[in-house]
């Protein structure tokens, strides 16, 4: 068990420098838009409904077709061979057919969302997510076959490129008042659709990367393997839809809902705090891309639900953990976006409690896709789902954003709380309960002591909130025993034993 624990680290670890590295390298963009784009503009709430639309799109137009490639690609009687070009084929053509449909009823669909005049934003958006939903698949291979440095290097090339294209258009050719191509007026102001043009160029790089993924294997179609697929993946598909409108129907609906004049602004302002707050699921979003081949490649072993018990302790130990860090640095992160943006950042806590729940939701819910009963993944997602939709529709338009926050925490909690119970029942897995409440506990209550501001300074209150941060970390390093851990790593073990 050891080992295995030893091999999911290790894979964490390098889809971490792709996710989580990667990440806070694309974190530039947010102090570069919300720098040049000032909230009073609305342009970084147009940014974030179109990405939420984007987020949404994705998963429909992936309909679980990662996770049902790994289930039938591990089958014994399956060639995985076959099973990857099948999904290939079946992810490639849906998505050739939503965009056709999209450029087919453009000014519909542009008028519908609100962006009449600014229909290439809607056209590129559409190839995008396209082109998102095909390379997922071979991302997905990529995990299949453990070759978690080639996947993280295409990750990071997209990133490196984005970022260096922004750099461009945003700060250098502005100041150098170059107007190549026309892409600026007289003035040299800013197009926020830029942003969307630059994402397509660099996504379509990206797709071509993936010339030996896409042509150096043998194409074979097999349409009642499709229908098996299928099967399986319709109510991870359900469950998808739901688990990322926890994540962006706040997103979508806050300008329905929230109707004052300044609902670009504030949702601009929502936006940019959350993605403070998004620390926390580059963090899940890692240990997510090790685990689920992980934890499929040994659903055979006699020890599985032990490692699966232990994995759900480390992640929840983990996760607080880098809650509590962030909100001891709070007063450093806040710098990533402008300060006509920091009013938001009330809900930075709310939401990485959600995502917390979110994360743990996700490691629990491996017992229904191991005995093929998805079904019950959906229905957990869609009640989470409309706990949320009912407190953004009856609240968002007195609370405005705050609703969002409250939203997702409550409907994360009630998916991950309904998935325990009833997993319980189908799958029985033995979590150290008492070990989870206590670390849950403790880290509550350092979070309440952070909330106070004893000195009065920037400087001197972060450093109070650290010792509390350290706090846990060291209950955390006797309870576990880390310094034995440790003590076998080369060079810094010296210090432990």
């Amino acid at each position: 068990m050891a080992t295995n624990l030893k091999s999911l680290a290790k894979d964490t670890a390098i889809y971490g420098v792709s996710s989580i590295f990667g990440r806070f390298l694309n974190y530039l963009l947010v102090p570069l838009y919300t720098a040049t784009l000032s909230a009073a503009s609305g342009g970084y709430g147009i940014i974030t409904n179109l990405y939420a639309w984007t987020a949404l799109l994705l998963v429909i137009l992936t309909y679980g077709m990662e996770t049902t490639f790994f289930r039938f690609a591990n089958k014994a009687e399956e060639d995985a061979e076959k099973v990857y070009s099948t999904t290939l084929f079946s992810v490639g053509a849906t998505a050739l057919m939503f965009v056709a449909a999209v450029v087919g009823f453009l000014p519909a669909i542009s008028t519908w969302l609100g962006y009449a005049e600014h229909r290439w934003w809607v056209v590129s958006m559409a190839i995008i997510v396209a082109l998102d939903a095909f390379q997922a698949i071979p991302f997905a291979y990529l995990r299949y076959k453990k070759k978690p440095v080639k996947f993280a290097c295409f990750k990071l090339a997209f990133i490196f490129m984005n970022i260096l294209f922004n750099l461009l258009y945003f700060l250098v050719l502005p100041a150098l008042k170059l107007n190549l191509f026309g892409m600026y007026d007289a003035n040299f102001t800013l197009d926020v659709g830029y942003v969307f043009y630059i994402n397509l160029a660099t996504t379509g790089v990206i797709t071509l990367l993936f010339w030996k993924e896409l042509f150096c294997i043998k194409w074979r179609f097999d349409g009642a393997l499709l229908k098996r697929m299928l099967g399986y993946s319709w109510p991870i598909l359900v469950l998808g839809i739901a688990g990322i409108l926890n994540q962006a129907a706040d997103k979508i609906l806050f300008p329905i809902l929230y109707e004052a004049a300044d609902q670009q602004k504030q949702l601009g302002i929502y936006g940019a705090a959350v993605k403070i707050a998004m620390i926390m699921a580059l963090i899940t979003q890692a240990f997510r891309y090790a685990y689920e081949p992980f934890v499929f490649g040994k659903s055979k072993d006699k020890d599985n639900k032990d490692t699966y018990a232990k994995a759900m302790k480390y992640f929840i130990m983990f996760t607080l953990f880098a809650f509590l860090a962030v909100i001891a640095g709070i007063d450093v992160l806040k710098r990533i976006i402008a300060p006509d943006y920091w009013e938001g950042l009330k809900v930075v806590p709310i939401v990485m409690a959600a995502e917390i729940m979110m994360g743990v939701y996700f490691n629990l819910s491996f017992w229904y896709k191991l005995i093929d009963k998805t079904i019950w993944g959906a229905v957990f997602s869609f009640v989470g789902c409309a706990v949320l939709f009912a407190i953004n529709i009856f609240l968002v338009p007195k609370y405005g954003y705050m609703a969002c926050a409250w939203g997702g925490f409550a409907g994360y909690g009630t998916a991950m709380v309904l998935s325990y119970f009833v997993g319980q029942k189908y799958y029985p897995i033995a979590y150290p309960m008492k070990d989870i409440a206590i670390y849950t506990v403790l880290a509550g209550a350092l979070f309440a002591a952070m909330l106070w501001h004893p000195f009065g300074s920037e400087l001197l209150d972060t450093l109070y909130r650290c010792v509390l941060m350290m706090v846990f970390f060291v209950v955390m390093f006797k309870r576990e025993h880390m310094g034995e851990m440790f003590a076998k790593l080369p060079v810094i073990g010296r210090f432990f034993r």
